[in-house]
């Protein structure tokens, strides 16, 4: 988790989204674990391709090896775009809402302010708490929001804490 200080600004793709009056409180990256996939298939893709390769090379079928290698390169580049648009995705967390933001061609971003949320929670799977990454989940009076869940969180333990002390602070202090 990166905890914002005043002199320290959120990457150029995001702070562009952020108001004059608003204070960074936290800004994380979505969690490696996201990736996982991705991951999964090309290296799948890489062994399959690999085995056909030899197994088509003892048969002369150079056309249908050429095939299979530009099928992979073509998954291989679905996974360069996966991992860029990874890069760019940031959840930012300011003094006055929580900003989800995503896409490299079509930028997404989905706004929660703190003042509505009503309920707020966090699960873990297994994968999760071995991994390192939770889903935030959030509930506000009635009303659906374009920012009610956020998957694959870095710290989850540590960011709930946090943004619960921002959205209920301590009345007594």
């Amino acid at each position: 988790m990166r905890l914002v200080t005043p002199g320290d600004s959120a990457p150029a793709s995001v702070n562009k989204y952020l108001l004059p009056h608003e204070t960074q409180v936290i800004t994380v990256r979505r969690h490696p674990a996201v990736l996982m996939v991705p991951v999964g298939l090309v290296l799948g893709g890489l062994i399959v391709a690999g085995v056909l390769s030899n197994i088509g090379a003892g048969s002369g079928a150079g056309s249908a090896i050429s095939y299979i290698w530009w099928a992979w390169l073509a998954l291989l580049a679905w996974f360069v775009w996966r991992v860029a648009e990874w890069s760019v995705d940031y959840f930012v967390i300011t003094n006055q809402r929580m900003l989800l933001t995503t896409g490299i061609i079509t930028r997404n971003v989905a706004m929660m302010p703190l003042a509505k949320v009503t309920d707020m929670g966090f699960k873990r799977s297994l994968a999760g708490r071995m991994l390192g990454y939770g889903e935030f989940i959030m509930e506000s009076a009635g009303q659906d929001q374009a920012l009610d869940r956020v998957p694959y969180l870095p710290y989850p333990e540590q960011l709930y804490l946090e943004v619960c002390e921002m959205i209920f602070p301590n009345k007594n202090a």
